[in-house]
């Protein structure tokens, strides 16, 4: 999560407008290639990550990036308070999407069975006396696919609940309600990470990463709102030594994932 707030700064920071904007549309073409080649892979964890860094990229091109253009288009301003950027203008016009969101939410809870607990807990209390039989079957026939569908909705949902609790015409960042959210994420996070722990397989335990870290971001977004430390991932330029060291730690530990699936794949 930092080093995808360091990139869009990065990029924004050290590229022309016109120049970015092209690199953006090849970045989230780039991402949807890589996650169809993640469906043609072999193993599970190979297709995680695939699907992992395709979404990514996907994610970063041709959604955040694409609200960036069109809110540079239009002239849309950012909400500034005391002085301060606190909310840029791409993130203004993002809650436009809630009906989109939505409809991929009705999709996962009354049609599609997955792995996670909460989705899990709904389609029970919904379904519990239905006299019509719906039958949820798991969307697993491409590892690839699904990492990337529910890296998209996880982020997409993250960013969803925050704006409309900054949203001062909804709830606003010191609201109760926010703090509820914040802290919410924080404890459940915690339950997710002691489920992590507990999984032996490395594709599944990559996915179930996913949803914990972005649930667990939840909480340190709103105490970065909160001004409760301070976002090096904001400015990398100032901080590019502990950038860095991050970036260094994350082509270790996912060149050490892809050391152990090709292992694991010849042991089989």
């Amino acid at each position: 999560m930092p080093l995808g707030h360091a990139l869009m700064i990065l990029m924004e920071h050290l590229m022309e407008p016109v120049t970015m904007h092209y690199a953006t549309f090849f970045m989230g073409l780039i991402g949807l290639i890589m996650v169809i080649t993640g469906v043609f892979a072999k193993g599970d964890t190979q297709q995680t990550l695939w699907g992992l860094f395709g979404g990514l990229l996907f994610w970063t091109g041709w959604i955040e990036f694409i609200y960036v253009y069109y809110a540079h288009r239009f002239g849309v301003q950012p909400l500034i308070v005391d002085g301060e950027v606190v909310t840029k203008p791409e993130y203004l016009i993002m809650p436009s999407s809630f009906g989109f969101w939505i409809m991929f939410m009705l999709l996962y809870l009354f049609n599609i069975k997955s792995g996670c607990d909460f989705f899990n807990y709904l389609q029970r209390v919904f379904f519990r006396n239905s006299k019509v039989q719906v039958e949820m079957r798991p969307m697993t026939r491409h590892t690839s696919l699904v990492t990337f569908m529910e890296l998209n909705l996880i982020l997409w949902t993250n960013y969803m609940v925050l704006l409309f609790c900054y949203d001062d015409n909804f709830i606003g960042d010191r609201h109760p309600i926010t703090a509820l959210v914040a802290f919410g994420c924080l404890v459940g996070s915690l339950f997710m990470f002691r489920r992590l722990i507990n999984i032996s397989q490395w594709g599944y335990a990559l996915r179930f990463s996913i949803a914990t870290v972005v649930v667990f971001w939840t909480f340190v977004e709103v105490m970065g709102r909160w001004n409760a430390f301070h976002e090096i991932w904001v400015e990398p330029m100032t901080y590019q030594s502990e950038m860095i060291t991050i970036f260094l730690a994350f082509i270790v530990l996912v060149t050490f994932l892809w050391y152990k699936s090709i292992k694991n794949k010849k042991t089989l």
